[in-house]
């Protein structure tokens, strides 16, 4: 199986703009015909423009097929449930208003009943970066397009991480917001009590944008929450909470990217703080394993079981072991749901936020076929929790498996803390895109050679010094004097230098001007973070003077003035 225009990239909404409006309007459509990805391709969709002049005017978009469009039948991904809808969801009449386009609607795990992409009569949506293996659900369809660059946002929903596994499967963003901050009115739930409109993009900026727009309380939706005043983006102390075990099934390829990941987020000056995350695992347990599937039955009623047999035969099975609960088990189950999620409100005390994977491993679509409520279930370790204790989620990409899958992780807060995970989901995103660099001479701010890294979009990240391992020497025979930082295995120091930030699409050139006997090479830093930085080759160092005991470039320079 295999998808067509996988070679787009992802687009940000700058990026999208920035393609000629004839590519604009071309690109969603130019999916082959039964591409699995949609429901309603842009050749059927009816033309639908968007208001003039919002936040959102020339963005494309594409929405779940559980979301209500006027005149176009919401299918659930199941022809024979089918209705046709007399007005736009709530969360579609906002876009809309805010200038984005319509144009189409996407495929899904029958009645957004699973993890995988695999449970729809229209077939299964195959992962973007290598088509053997699952694309996530149940939002497939919507992060399949957005990963190859057809659209730069859709709709998906989110109940036990339909929005978050498939992004995170897809190296995609995916935004789960506070349960009732976006309006659910015009959307066909799965269960009700926990659903949400999920946000599937490229940036994190982008999806925070359509957050605000969709955000709002909508007095027509009974779930609906007003969004509490709070200061903002705030990431108060630095600190990230992070399970102290963690099941891979197996799946070293994914354990070996999270491990790479940790260290990522330790160079970018966070502290990570293991927690327990038992109360996790047994909170995930109640959703399927509880009385919460009866709420689909719910959903379907007159459907289902009157039509049974016209559903797929996993959702079939997971609404049929509905039966086994009564009420009694379910007043039980929200009991313990409470209990649990008091505790887990404290399990982070003191952090920004949890970080966790986005999932624990990858399955092939044969895996899940043979075995699909296992490998459903093992999708959603890290998901399947979250709505019902109340928290909000984003998954950003954080790299690419050694197999050449992409890897993500979820950034977790309390509810209505969006803000506060926007906030990190960018600095990640920033940071990802950037290489850091330490400086300790001529380059520092206003010295000579500083503008080599101003001119090529360089940022100022702060002073800094240098773990205790490392010698100063001024090599003033240079055509620009300068000082050689050469590690020491015994009596070193601490070297003041400054860590700019760097378009990592700058850093080769900038490279490239460095020459002998300096180099470029890994710097150990006093708060144990890891940075590219000059380094010296120690044979230059003969016959020059070893200033260390100034403790820095500039402070040796003063004190030639006086």
């Amino acid at each position: 199986m295999s998808l067509p225009n996988s070679s787009f990239a992802p687009l940000d909404f700058d990026g999208w703009r920035a393609l000629d409006p004839e590519e604009r309007a071309r690109r969603p459509g130019t999916a082959a015909p039964g591409d699995p990805a949609w429901i309603v391709p842009p050749e059927k969709f009816p033309a639908r423009e968007g208001g003039e002049g919002g936040s959102l005017a020339d963005l494309a978009f594409a929405v779940k097929d559980n979301i209500d469009v006027r005149g176009v039948p919401t299918t659930v991904a199941c022809p024979e449930f089918a209705y046709l809808p007399d007005r736009d969801a709530e969360v579609v009449r906002r876009l809309v208003e805010a200038g984005a386009r319509i144009v189409g609607k996407t495929n899904l795990d029958q009645f957004a009943t699973g993890l995988v992409g695999t449970r729809s009569p229209y077939g299964v949506v195959p992962n973007v970066h290598n088509p053997a293996y699952v694309s996530g659900g149940s939002s497939s369809g919507s992060a399949s397009l957005v990963a190859r660059g057809l659209v730069p946002l859709a709709l998906g929903t989110d109940t036990a991480g339909s929005g978050r596994v498939p992004a995170g499967l897809n190296g995609i963003v995916g935004l789960k917001p506070t349960r009732g901050w976006f309006s659910f009115r015009g959307v066909f739930p799965a269960c009700r009590s926990l659903d949400c409109v999920s946000i599937l993009t490229a940036r994190v900026r982008d999806a925070a944008l359509v957050a605000w727009v969709l955000g709002g309380f909508d007095p027509e939706d009974p779930y609906a929450r007003s969004r509490p005043p709070r200061e903002g983006f705030s990431v108060p102390h630095r600190r990230l909470a992070v399970p102290s075990t963690l099941p891979w099934f197996g799946d070293d390829l994914q354990s070996r990217a999270w491990d790479e990941a940790l260290v990522r987020w330790k160079a970018l000056g966070y502290a990570l703080v293991s927690v327990d995350p038992q109360p996790l695992f047994a909170m995930a347990a109640l959703l399927y394993e509880g009385p919460w599937v009866a709420e689909r039955v719910n959903a379907l009623r007159g459907f289902y079981p009157a039509r049974a047999d016209q559903i797929h035969p996993v959702v079939r099975t997971i609404l049929d072991g509905a039966a086994r609960f009564d009420a009694a088990s379910a007043f039980w189950a929200e009991d313990r749901r409470r209990e649990l999620a008091r505790t887990i409100a404290g399990l982070w005390e003191g952090c920004d936020a949890l970080l966790v994977p986005a999932v624990p491993t990858v399955y092939t679509i044969q895996e899940v076929l043979a075995d699909p409520l296992v490998t459903n279930a093992r999708l959603g370790t890290w998901t399947n929790f979250v709505n019902l204790a109340d928290l909000c989620a984003l998954v950003v990409p954080a790299g690419t498996r050694a197999d050449g899958l992409p890897f993500g992780v979820t950034l977790l807060g309390q509810a209505w803390e969006d803000d506060r995970l926007a906030a990190l989901g960018e600095e990640w995103e920033r940071w990802s895109d950037e290489v850091m660099v330490a400086v300790a001479g001529a380059h520092l701010s206003g010295l000579p050679l500083n503008p080599r890294l101003t001119r090529r979009g360089a940022r100022l990240v702060g002073p800094a010094r240098t773990s205790a391992r490392y010698r100063l020497h001024a090599l003033e025979d240079q055509s620009t004097p300068r000082p050689g930082l050469v590690r020491v295995a015994k009596g070193g120091a601490a070297v003041a230098v400054e860590v700019w930030a760097l378009p990592r699409a700058a850093y080769g050139a900038f490279v490239a001007e460095v020459a002998p006997p300096l180099s470029i090479g890994t710097l150990e830093l006093e708060d144990g973070r890891q940075v590219q930085g000059f380094l010296c080759e120690a044979w230059a160092t003969d016959g020059h003077r070893d200033i260390t005991e100034w403790g820095g470039w500039k402070a040796w320079l003063a004190s030639r003035e006086l």
